[in-house]
């Protein structure tokens, strides 16, 4: 099989052009940008091109499938050449179910906590030595990419993406892969560029319940009232099983998950976690896998990347780095830190980055949400803003949003480089909330740095 990437560099992306490179396709590509870490990961394989930009040329007949990435245009011109040529254009999602429509599908959807859901799942398949395919959106220990495709499993666990397929596809990504599993962890607006009213945004998760295979299995987070009146008591083919938070407590610094009269010590805590723990579970039971085994390999779950992350601390303080950046993600975030170090103080510093995040008319989604937090801060660059084609916001306009005093809204990295300074780690807790680059600072060598000099 040969196979061309437009838009090679995205991060699923060049983890399945890596994938299907591994399971001896030819895979070629192209994108008019690189970034670490595809770039390097890419050419480790021997699969970035010689020079970025897009080239038609590379279109030939003898392709059996292209794969078009979100990034490009849909006026792009390799695409454009691909169309005259007859040759198949896929969108990823629609490629990804290709590979695997034979297999049992389990596909994780949500909000908020997909991402960490469908870790746990895969840690608990692996840590029993069960084969399966999958695609999750971070980087996992014990996985070299987040894309793994196989001949021989019979199972692919997949995080299920309620975004756009591709320029030319709109549908929602999680619509194309018609689980014989499936879960909802919960519904909060999101995506506004593309969804602009609430009852849209759930429409797509209607449909995504409406795909489950007619004897199939759906599991949904119980505390949901959205998820509550869209399947509680609603006939379906398939079944329907709700689910709610573990038991839990902590001793120390452990937390013990509470299941059956037997206590399992896991290595995260929070609600939210608590919560995610319980859908994964179902799923797993509903694959074969018992809950005590399930249970005995969460004591070795390190997380997804940047998921309440701990990247460094000591007896008395810690830091986070999260990927927060939703309104409901946030709040599960600060409640979860806040929480588990209630004598601690919490300052939770986050970024606006995202299209919705920045648009004036969806702040108000983020009101109270870092009501928790000692000293809130939160960033944006006025740059980005103009950059996406939005309405300039002020920090009036957020801290009134967000309920924060305006002295908590900064919008120059050295500002927040300089508040960033003023914290002492004496029983202090800073949670880190980006799914940007905090505008180019470098935060984990600042950590770093600073938690060294804390011990000095």
């Amino acid at each position: 099989m040969r196979v061309h990437f437009i838009a090679v560099g995205g991060s699923v992306m060049h983890n399945l052009a890596i994938a299907l490179k591994s399971k001896g396709y030819q895979v070629s590509g192209s994108d008019d940008e690189f970034f670490e870490p595809s770039k390097s990961r890419l050419a480790s394989h021997g699969l970035l091109p010689e020079k970025e930009g897009w080239n038609p040329e590379v279109i030939t007949r003898d392709l059996d499938a292209v794969i078009l990435g979100m990034h490009a245009r849909s006026d792009n011109p390799e695409l454009q050449a691909a169309v005259r040529q007859g040759i198949k254009v896929y969108s990823f999602p629609e490629y990804l179910y290709e590979q695997c429509r034979s297999k049992t599908r389990v596909v994780i959807a949500g909000s908020h906590g997909k991402t960490t859901i469908t870790s746990m799942v895969m840690h608990a398949l692996r840590s029993n030595n069960w084969k399966f395919d999958y695609m999750v959106g971070a980087q996992l220990e014990g996985f070299d990419t987040m894309v793994g495709l196989s001949e021989d499993a019979e199972i692919a666990v997949f995080e299920g993406d309620e975004y756009l397929s591709s320029p030319i596809d709109k549908r929602s990504k999680f619509l194309w892969y018609k689980p014989h599993i499936a879960l909802i962890s919960g519904i909060a607006w999101d995506h506004i560029n593309v969804f602009p009213t609430f009852e849209i945004y759930k429409d797509q998760f209607r449909h995504f319940a409406d795909s489950v295979d007619r004897n199939g299995y759906l599991t949904w987070f119980s505390g949901d009232s959205s998820l509550k009146k869209m399947l509680d008591g609603k006939n379906r083919s398939f079944t329907i099983e709700p689910y709610f938070e573990v038991d839990s407590r902590y001793a120390g610094d452990v937390t013990l998950v509470v299941h059956k009269g037997r206590e399992y010590p896991v290595p995260f805590f929070g609600a939210h976690n608590m919560q995610n723990l319980a859908g994964a579970m179902n799923v797993c039971r509903r694959l074969g896998l018992d809950d005590d085994a399930f249970l005995r390999s969460m004591g070795s779950f390190k997380g997804a990347s940047r998921r309440l992350e701990a990247v460094a601390g000591d007896d008395s303080s810690s830091v986070f780095y999260d990927f927060a950046h939703a309104p409901s993600k946030l709040k599960a975030t600060v409640e979860a830190v806040k929480s588990r170090y209630p004598s601690r103080k919490l300052v939770a510093c986050m970024e606006l980055h995202t299209f919705s995040s920045l648009d004036k008319n969806f702040l108000p989604q983020y009101h109270n949400t870092m009501l928790l937090a000692d000293e809130p801060i939160v960033y944006f660059n006025p740059g980005v803003i103009e950059h996406k084609g939005l309405s300039p916001i002020s920090t009036v306009e957020v801290a009134k949003a967000f309920n924060i005093p305006e002295h908590s809204v900064i919008v120059t990295p050295e500002a927040l480089l300089e508040r960033l300074e003023k914290i002492e780690f004496r029983n202090t807790n800073l949670l880190i909330m980006t799914s940007g680059s905090l505008g180019g600072i470098d935060i984990k060598a600042w950590i770093s740095k600073k938690m060294d000099k804390t011990k000095q």
